[in-house]
């Protein structure tokens, strides 16, 4: 196993087109349905950096911003931002294209996180990462933070233990 990845290694794009399967009555794409995406594209992100298989460990606040309707193509993007002992996080940008109309926009982003389990379903070292542009370096530096976040909403930290996240709150 090599001991350090670049991002660009787990960068990964998937395309959907929605279907009337996939609306609500307002023919609009279903939220569960484009959860449902995003946590797809995001595990293989995560299944290329640690080269094993993974499950699903947390998804960060996900805000709908725009609506995707009926007939668009959805892209969504992702990759490892950073990884710990045997957890990632990935992130996510969903785009929607209305193609005869020429017009594609985004839709909503979000971080989810990965645990790279063996054959026993327990957790496994993953390689670290190493972020090469500013955008990689900036979500690299913010991951701490957002993970102790989330451990202290889980209460698995206590938030004093939080020292990153206090140490950004206090500055």
């Amino acid at each position: 196993m090599s001991t350090s990845k670049k991002p660009s290694e787990s960068f990964t794009v998937m395309n959907e087109i929605v279907l009337p399967n996939d609306t609500n009555t307002l023919n609009n794409l279903m939220g569960g349905r484009l959860l449902h995406w995003m946590d797809i594209v995001a595990a293989i992100a995560a299944q290329k950096h640690s080269n094993n298989i993974v499950v699903t460990a947390s998804v960060d606040g996900v805000s709908f911003k725009e609506a995707i309707r009926l007939g668009d193509v959805v892209t969504l993007q992702a990759y490892v931002t950073r990884s710990f002992n045997s957890s990632m996080e990935v992130y996510i940008e969903v785009f929607a294209q209305n193609i005869p109309r020429n017009e594609q926009y985004k839709c909503n982003d979000a971080y989810y996180t990965f645990v790279a389990i063996d054959s026993r379903n327990r957790p496994i070292p993953v390689p670290t990462l190493e972020p090469e542009t500013e955008d990689e370096k900036l979500k690299y530096e913010g991951a701490l933070r957002r993970r102790q976040i989330r451990l202290v909403m889980a209460g698995k930290l206590d938030k004093d233990q939080a020292t990153e996240l206090k140490a950004y709150l206090n500055e």
